[in-house]
């Protein structure tokens, strides 16, 4: 049967016309000039992503493997992997403390703002005049980090605020800064409240997109609002909370600004974190190389937890 057809196609091809052929031809060069076209269109976005994204990272990639002390480009000198492998050498304080305190002040601030944003948007969505609430909450948002990270270093004071409510409820005064103990716990509630206002307005969004029908059907089978929360709000707000987790705690990872300004890494070495310590390595021990290379470590971490967030997010989805 399918030799029997073979003859036909050939003779049937054999009789097309030749104008045929050349629309199929004219076809293909429409096509062509289109695509050259898009990528005229594209060429100044990826321009830009080339002079601003991989030449920097190309170069950062060269210093990691390099030792660099700034300015003179005829000063650098290859190491190989050297300043990897000081990272974590014996007597090396980047895995510890300064690698796990990144860790801790992120999942603290993540912690602290997704309960927080969690329960305010909660509120908001029943309360009238949502436009003014979400706006106050967003302030701290537009506030630069100097004049926060400095209204919170004198509210932690022994004579600040912070110890007059515990002096008022009977509780000693706590040197929130200066103790080991308390010094990191302290700037992660700060960041925490600073960063609450994004996550506010995204979970409020999130929330309206949640039906009606829903808690109406809840509403009938005789839900309470604790049950209604945990069965129907948080598992539709997943998206919005996937969304949080991940922004706040590649902002966690990535802060030192609200650090230099409160603790500038002290007491000893009890709030430094990576970030503050690639600025040490680079601007104030012209260390680029050492720099470049803790730069990529972090990179690797925010990778794999980035990754891990997604994975648990999207297997909580499937099994719910």
């Amino acid at each position: 049967m399918v030799n029997a057809l073979v003859p036909e196609t050939a003779e049937r091809a054999a009789r097309r016309p030749p104008s045929a052929g050349r629309a199929v031809d004219g076809v293909g060069r429409t096509r062509r000039r289109q695509v050259v076209v898009a990528y005229l269109f594209l060429a100044p976005t990826l321009l830009f992503f080339a002079v601003f994204l991989i030449l920097p990272l190309g170069f950062a990639l060269l210093l990691s493997m390099s030792r660099w002390a700034g300015f003179d480009l005829g000063d650098i000198h290859p190491v190989g992997l050297d300043n990897f492998t000081g990272l974590f050498a014996d007597g090396s304080t980047f895995l510890a403390p300064i690698l796990t305190n990144t860790l801790l002040f992120a999942l603290g601030t993540v912690a602290l703002a997704l309960a927080g944003s969690v329960l305010v948007a909660t509120c908001i969505d029943k309360l009238r005049f949502q436009g003014l609430w979400r706006t106050l909450y967003f302030l701290p948002i537009v506030t630069t980090v100097v004049a926060v990270g400095n209204v919170w270093k004198y509210m932690y004071e022994p004579g600040g605020l912070v110890n007059g409510v515990l002096n008022a409820l009977g509780i000693g005064s706590v040197a929130f800064l200066q103790d080991p103990d308390t010094a990191l716990p302290a700037v992660v509630v700060v960041q925490a409240w600073a960063s609450v206002g994004s996550a506010i307005l995204i979970l409020t969004a999130g929330l309206k997109s949640v039906p009606e029908s829903y808690y109406e059907a809840a509403a009938l089978d005789g839900a309470g609002p604790v049950t209604v929360f945990f069965r129907i709000t948080l598992p539709l707000l997943r998206p919005s909370l996937l969304f949080v987790c991940i922004t706040q705690f590649l902002t966690g990872l990535q802060s030192f600004a609200l650090i230099i300004v409160m603790t500038k890494g002290g007491p000893g070495d009890a709030t430094d974190v990576a970030a503050l310590e690639m600025y040490r390595q680079a601007f104030s021990y012209g260390d680029w190389g050492t720099a470049s290379a803790a730069a990529f470590v972090l990179f690797v971490v925010v990778l794999v937890v980035t990754l891990l967030q997604l994975w648990i997010f999207r297997r909580k989805g499937e099994d719910t």
